[in-house]
């Protein structure tokens, strides 16, 4: 730029000199001649070639450029040089680009890309055959026009995005698909669709097949507890040396009836694809029904009591299957009474059970003040059969599958199972529900 600055002032200064020259020589009136008529010419130079740039640019084509002439020569020079360095620069955004869709293309998964208006902005060849999109005719259409399941609607406009959400295609009914939303830059979203139709056979070809085998023990198991509870009920039945063993078969008898009992009812949780009930639950009522029931098993343990605490807010309620969450609720419950043992300087182990909000979010708490829990067992507690300690286990009565049954049936109510733990202080089970279920209740004054 400096050089062509340079040129144009180099030229008027000439200019100058020649007429002053002129004037000195042949008077006022020549030198002004001369010099209007190169201030002219050079003006008139600048026009064509602003109108030669003015021409080029209705067509840009490298090939083409005018050479251009004196200080015009520099500003085409400039000009070819940038048009070069962006095609190049175009060039290689165009190859990433078509680099960005092969690789997105070769993706199992389907992508959509959602405006701050969840309107269709872009979405790749798997999302179009996975969810009937067609980019073409359906850019810049709201989502849900095109998926009108009423759940992914509510998953969409909730704005937690932290599980993912199975839906079953309407296009193709054998088709599972599991459909998660990532928030992203200028309010935008990624959906991710994923084919789980596969993993969702072989799942329940596993489930089909615990839930045979279980209901196949089920009777040769009741059998058995039965004559062996008949002999020992017997005088004289059994021989006095062998009660012992007698006693043993029984409870391990009732162990594994209640195991298959446990894998049932998870088999039938996980069974349930559908989504539960979504009738209003009475959490003041049914949390008095959980402390019962765990007043009455800590009576039932050996050498163990416990005070069992209730805190309760009146004014929240919770919209979903009663029978699920009473069974949920009633696990964590009976699993503290069972792992919190007498306490040696008040005579009792306590358990508080509390339901309120937190952050706008219900919370279902449990703590005790029991044995608590490694740090790098927490993770593993929900998997089926994991245990901490199974000889403890063993005798407390548990059966290794309570927690598990708690995460499917908070999974189902689109809630989490939240876990804390020292050891030797005692554990917090929390189980937190979205606001989308949360009913509030306007409690009756007396005057």
């Amino acid at each position: 730029m400096l050089d062509i600055r340079w040129k144009a002032g180099l030229f008027v200064c000439a200019l100058i000199v020649i007429s002053l020259f002129l004037w000195l020589i042949s008077g006022a009136t020549a030198a002004l001649l001369v010099f209007s008529t190169g201030l002219l010419l050079y003006l008139s130079s600048h026009i064509f070639w602003l109108h030669q740039l003015r021409i080029w640019f209705k067509a840009p084509d490298l090939k083409v450029i005018p050479e251009g002439f004196g200080l015009w020569e520099d500003i085409f020079t400039m000009l070819l040089k940038y048009e070069r360095n962006n095609k190049l620069i175009q060039t290689k955004l165009n190859s990433s680009l078509e680099l960005f869709n092969l690789a997105t293309s070769a993706m199992p998964d389907g992508l959509v890309i959602l405006s701050a208006g969840n309107a269709i902005e872009w979405c790749t060849p798997n999302a179009e055959k996975q969810l009937g999109l067609n980019l073409t005719t359906d850019k810049n259409l709201p989502i849900v026009n095109l998926i009108r399941d009423s759940h992914f609607i509510a998953y969409l406009y909730n704005g937690e995005y932290d599980l993912p959400f199975k839906l079953q295609s309407w296009r193709n009914p054998e088709l599972i698909l599991e459909l998660q939303l990532v928030p992203f830059a200028n309010q935008q979203k990624l959906l991710i669709s994923r084919d789980m139709t596969q993993l969702e056979k072989v799942d329940i070809m596993r489930r089909d097949f615990i839930a045979n085998v279980s209901h196949e023990l089920r009777t040769p198991l009741t059998v058995v507890g039965g004559f062996l509870e008949t002999l020992s009920d017997m005088d004289g039945a059994v021989p006095a040396s062998l009660k012992h063993y007698f006693a043993l078969m029984e409870e391990q008898t009732i162990r594994m009836r209640r195991i298959i009992e446990d894998l049932l009812t998870l088999s039938t949780i996980e069974s349930n694809t559908g989504n539960p009930d979504d009738s209003e639950i009475d959490i003041a009522q049914l949390l008095e029904a959980v402390q019962n029931d765990a007043i009455g098993l800590s009576q039932g343990l050996k050498k163990t009591k416990h005070k069992i605490h209730l805190d309760v807010d009146a004014t929240l309620n919770l919209s979903g299957a009663i029978d699920e969450l009473r069974s949920a609720f009633s696990n964590l419950v009976s699993n503290a009474i069972r792992y919190t043992p007498e306490n040696k300087t008040k005579g009792h182990g306590e358990i508080f059970i509390s339901w309120g909000l937190r952050d706008g979010e219900a919370v279902f708490s449990v703590r005790d003040t029991g044995i608590g829990i490694e740090l790098q067992h927490i993770e593993r507690l929900t998997e089926r059969f994991y245990r901490v300690d199974r000889s403890r286990s063993r005798e407390t009565g548990g059966t290794g599958l309570g927690l598990s049954i708690v995460k499917h049936i908070l999974i189902r109510h689109q809630a989490k199972l939240e876990i804390s733990s020292r050891l030797g202080l005692g554990s917090t089970f929390s189980a937190v529900f979205p606001k989308s279920r949360i009913v509030h209740v306007a409690l009756a004054t007396t005057t």
